[in-house]
């Protein structure tokens, strides 16, 4: 069930913080930068052409493998998971992310100097409501090959809990949990990337790790090390003599907890399920995650959502009197009627609108549209959905009078019931982003006797009419 909950929130000012990344061992500089309501987490390339821009999107991982990669028309970002973790810990839901380089900074290997900046920048509640997933039922993914899972249950906050077993002596079984979301900053956000000394060594023989040094990972030593492998490692580092501590870890890192595996694994749940898109309200129990069971589950959950918020039929009195009626709509729209296909406006806000048309049988199209069994034509509704989202974009302009609405593009549409005689279509459309130089571009959806008739994503473009 999706519902909408608190504000949300943005950062205050733009913040800034250098670094090398982990796996490239590029420099970076990365810059979070505050967000508009509804924008929600994303990642600019500015050193590439057109500045390109990947949304944290699930959909858009196409590789896991020492991280949570994302590519986007070619364009790629690596090692998204900590940065992510850092804005969901500190309650954050919009913010752009900047990057020169593929990959954010490592840092120390955890999220603590995000957290630190994002508190610097300042937080700020913004004017819209919060949508949240409400889990009403257990949702899991298994990955049957290495047996990792991840199950979500009903909750009254979103929680968290990792358990994490490995095989080896060297680290054992461990769990980790995070009850409140704002515990996330004393006690999940220092928790340091790790790795296994053979996995380690198969990284730097695939030229990874380019940026890792001893201060941002914990290398767990699960074997013993020859003297060939040890001089590698120094020269890797960088250092003159390595060694490894009683307690299993090489050279001189001091754990910050005894479960600071779990709870780094309990840190890369938080940022791989950034990337569903919103928050939930439920607990998280994962066995054994990993980014792959991490992203799958991810990919899982922001399905479910998109159906949900797809079939969340809007409720509104139609009884109520209308923001405008059909003699106000004439006055914005220069459609008239046969061809006007909106009759009342009952919301309108910059980003947001509302129209109804009542469907009669003496509808000029039935004469000629199946006369025997009346269907309205879908390229109608998609228009009525077009018209009212006019409403919205001509709304922004002093004389709405003296503009034309035309289509640009029309995607992903689908009709999903028979609109007939007697039915009430109700069109709620959202902005997909800001009007810009008179471009909308919007999601549309149209209901009819409590279900999903007709959905769309529409972009159109208004003209001022020369006069002659």
């Amino acid at each position: 069930m999706i519902q909408t909950s608190s504000k949300q929130k943005t950062i205050k000012k733009p913040i800034s913080l250098k670094g090398v990344g982990l796996h490239t061992g590029e420099n970076v500089t990365m810059t979070f930068l505050p967000a508009e309501p509804n924008h929600g987490f994303a990642f600019k390339r500015i050193d590439l052409e057109g500045e390109p821009v990947i949304e944290a999107d699930a959909n858009y991982v196409v590789n896991t493998q020492r991280g949570t990669n994302l590519e986007k028309n070619g364009v790629k970002i690596q090692t998204s998971e900590h940065v992510l973790a850092a804005l969901v810990g500190m309650d954050i839901d919009n913010v752009l992310i900047e990057l020169d380089a593929p990959e954010p900074p490592i840092m120390d290997g955890s999220a603590k100097f995000f957290v630190e900046a994002l508190e610097e920048a300042g937080i700020e509640e913004q004017d819209a409501d919060r949508e949240e997933f409400v889990v009403k039922d257990v949702i899991s993914y298994k990955d049957e090959a290495t047996g990792s899972e991840i199950t979500v249950i009903p909750a009254d906050e979103y929680q968290v809990t990792t358990m994490v077993d490995f095989g080896t002596k060297v680290l054992g079984t461990q769990n980790a949990t995070l009850e409140h979301i704002s515990d996330f900053k004393n006690e999940i956000a220092n928790a340091r990337t790790f790795s296994f000394l053979h996995e380690l060594e198969m990284l730097l023989e695939h030229g990874l790790i380019k940026g890792g040094d001893l201060n941002n990972a914990i290398v767990y030593v699960d074997k013993e090390i020859s003297e060939s492998t040890m001089k590698k490692l120094e020269k890797a580092f960088n250092k003159k003599k390595l060694s490894v501590k009683p307690n299993g870890i090489l050279d001189n890192l001091t754990l910050h907890y005894p479960n600071e595996a779990a709870r780094h694994k309990l840190l890369d749940v938080v940022g791989d399920l950034a990337l569903v898109g919103m928050r939930i309200r439920g607990k998280v129990i994962a066995n054994k995650p990993g980014h792959f069971v991490n992203t799958q589950f991810a990919k899982k959950l922001s399905k479910i959502i998109k159906i949900e918020k797809r079939n969340n039929v809007p409720n509104y009195d139609l009884n109520k009197p209308p923001l405008m009626d059909v003699t106000q709509i004439m006055k914005m729209l220069p459609h008239r009627p046969p061809f006007l296909l909106v009759d009342k406006i009952l919301e309108l806000t910059d980003k947001h609108v509302v129209g109804v048309k009542n469907v009669t049988m003496n509808e000029p199209f039935f004469v000629g549209h199946f006369p025997g069994a009346p269907v309205m034509p879908g390229v109608l509704q998609v228009e009525a959905m077009a018209q009212t989202g006019g409403i919205l974009v001509l709304s922004t302009v002093p004389d709405p009078e003296n503009y034309l609405t035309y289509f640009i593009k029309i995607n992903n549409v689908r009709f999903k019931q028979q609109v007939v005689p007697g039915d009430t279509l109700i069109f709620d459309c959202d902005l997909i982003s800001p009007i810009r130089r008179g471009i909308c571009h919007m999601q549309a959806y149209a209901y009819a006797n409590g279900k999903l008739a007709t959905e769309a994503e529409l972009m159109a473009q208004i003209v001022k009419v020369k006069n002659n």
